[in-house]
């Protein structure tokens, strides 16, 4: 049977299971969208618009990272990804697997520099795992299987296909076949499962780091497990990539995160003898400090991960399992199950207890210092931490919060043990600026069942505003809660931290958005999203278990105080 060479694509992408293809089109991807129109696909393939690349891409993003599949993005040619680039930047950080297409100009007028064309693939390649143009007909096939493949096996990834607009209108009888994943559920040998476990048994402090691989390989329940059976104290990403939430934040093993400051993450570590880090990037830091390194020189260093990329990549482990997290540690779990002594049992027993106790009290102190600054706001704008306090209290056992603000967040709802579920966390990973508004229209979308809550920074929400229309379109229960401090925040933070002279002093240029006033009211309507603005803590509780009910889009934008002075 003939069709053109954009039907057998999106034929190939239904039967591999996509189900939403997001984007924002252009006249090189006509013969895309044409295709998307014959009612064979349109019952298979649902075209989610978006205004803007940004949101678009984001919304993509939050779509793969929710339902743990393919998300499928299509963007006009240059200038629609050049306009992507930043959140592609954020999904290579996270390792989000996204197939992202893009038109081409015709082969016919590329020799003559025609109006948009470029070199897309250069650009894309350095924030993708793979990036290529297809010239001839007969490869569409095999580049879609392989870019699919290479999207989702570990290390997990976007990949990038540029395709001419005559190729895309090109009429072709080859065979819709998807492709065949492979089995990526590999485990290390025996005799390095052993070495593990002698390493742990050996430990009288240990501490586990769970990055956001754990939870996307689905290794949640084997870390748990293994935190408990050698009393360890665990800790997850810090802020700078910590896309997704590698230990449930309710545990009482739970204990926080670790700082992306060397110097602080350094002094976290130094009283654990074994550290035993699993699907984590050690560590990405968000300004440097000194020279000192983040694993203490007299702690051992154990890893885990299926990026091998990762293992040993700054810092020299004692031993490295190269295997997929969750296979490799419920092989761990059974060598320690079926050889740690009773003593050493006993010992970690007690350790959880000790863990557990310091947790709880971590907690509690949070809580009074929550406590104590809501009071004190009265009828002044509430601190961060009271905003967040005033979340935590009305926040829905099932919801996914998806989070873009950092100077007002602070991890406070992980602290609090508040997300009950740990698949319901999404944070900002590669700090492109733009991505919580789009990722929470995505995520919506793969769980339709389920209430978000996106809180966003107001410079942030800016950068991908747009995605408002989206949820309007959509008709998605989101909650987009701006925290409105009316500045560029994290950048003065930065500025201090530095110790730049005119910060100390409070001096800065182009870092506060105060004049004219921004109106995310009336931009939010003008979108399509009803909004309201909440000045007190009660109003914010009220507001959000009002919109957590509707199960409709709906902004809320809170004026809250500046942050305290210093870096979190």
């Amino acid at each position: 049977m003939s069709r053109t060479c954009a039907q057998l694509m999106l034929e190939m992408l239904a039967e591999f299971g996509v189900r939403h293809i997001f984007g924002n089109p252009g006249t090189t991807e006509m013969p895309l969208m044409d295709a998307l129109a014959d009612d064979t696909i349109s019952q298979r393939l649902r075209y989610v618009l978006g205004l803007q690349e940004v949101p678009v891409v984001a919304a993509a993003d939050g779509y793969a990272q929710a339902s743990g599949t393919l998300g499928v993005v299509n963007l006009h040619i240059s200038c629609g990804l050049g306009n992507a680039m930043g959140m592609i930047y954020n999904a290579w950080s996270a390792g989000t697997p996204l197939l992202i297409t893009a038109g081409q100009q015709d082969r016919r007028l590329l020799f003559n520099d025609p109006v948009l064309a470029g070199d897309m693939v250069a650009v894309a390649r350095p924030w993708t795992k793979w990036a290529v143009e297809i010239h001839r007909m007969e490869d569409v096939p095999s580049a879609l299987r392989r870019a699919i493949q290479t999207a989702l096996t570990p290390p997990t990834g976007p990949v990038f296909l540029s395709m001419p607009v005559d190729l895309q209108a090109e009429l072709t009888e080859l065979r819709a076949t998807p492709p065949a994943m492979p089995d990526v559920h590999t485990s290390p040998p025996p005799a390095t499962i052993e070495a593990a476990a002698r390493m742990l048994c050996s430990a009288k402090r240990p501490m586990i780091l769970a990055g956001h691989r754990v939870l996307e390989r689905g290794a949640t329940a084997e870390v748990v497990k293994l935190a408990e059976m050698i009393g360890a104290t665990v800790l997850v990403d810090p802020p700078s990539s910590h896309a997704r939430m590698g230990f449930p934040c309710d545990h009482p093993q739970f204990a926080g995160w670790l700082s992306h400051f060397a110097k602080d993450a350094n002094a976290r570590l130094a009283e654990h003898d074994v550290i035993v880090a699993i699907g984590l990037d050690l560590l990405r830091e968000y300004l440097y400090v000194d020279d000192m390194p983040v694993v203490p020189e007299d702690s051992r260093l154990l890893q885990i991960d299926d990026d091998p990329q990762a293992l040993g990549k700054s810092f020299v482990p004692e031993l490295a399992l190269h295997g997929h997290p969750r296979t490799t540690v419920a092989a761990l779990n059974q060598q320690l199950g079926e050889t740690m002594p009773e003593t050493l049992r006993r010992d970690a027993a007690k350790r959880v207890e000790q863990v557990s106790q310091e947790n709880a009290e971590a907690r509690e102190r949070l809580r009074d210092e929550i406590a104590a600054q809501a009071s004190e706001s009265g009828a002044k704008k509430p601190s961060p931490s009271a905003l967040m306090g005033a979340i935590a209290d009305v926040l829905p056992a099932d919801v996914a919060v998806i989070e873009e603000a950092a100077t007002t967040t602070s991890a406070i709802l992980q602290r609090l043990g508040v997300i009950k579920r740990p698949d319901g966390y999404f944070g900002h990973s590669g700090w492109a600026l733009g991505w919580g508004l789009g990722c929470a229209v995505g995520v919506s979308l793969a769980w339709p069942g389920r209430p978000a809550l996106a809180i966003l920074g107001d410079g942030a929400a800016l950068y991908g505003i747009q995605g408002l229309w989206t949820a309007a379109r959509e008709q998605l229960p989101v909650t987009f809660l701006v925290a409105n401090n009316r500045s560029y925040e994290i950048l003065k933070h930065g500025a201090r931290f530095l110790e730049l002279p005119n910060a100390q002093a409070d001096r800065f240029v182009g870092l506060d958005l105060r004049e004219p006033p921004i109106d995310y009211l009336a931009l939010a309507q003008s979108f399509g999203v009803p909004a309201v603005r909440a000045s007190s803590l009660d109003k914010v509780r009220e507001e959000l278990r009002q919109s957590f009910d509707a199960r409709s889009p709906k902004l809320i934008e809170v004026p809250i105080a500046d942050a305290p002075h210093g870096p979190k």
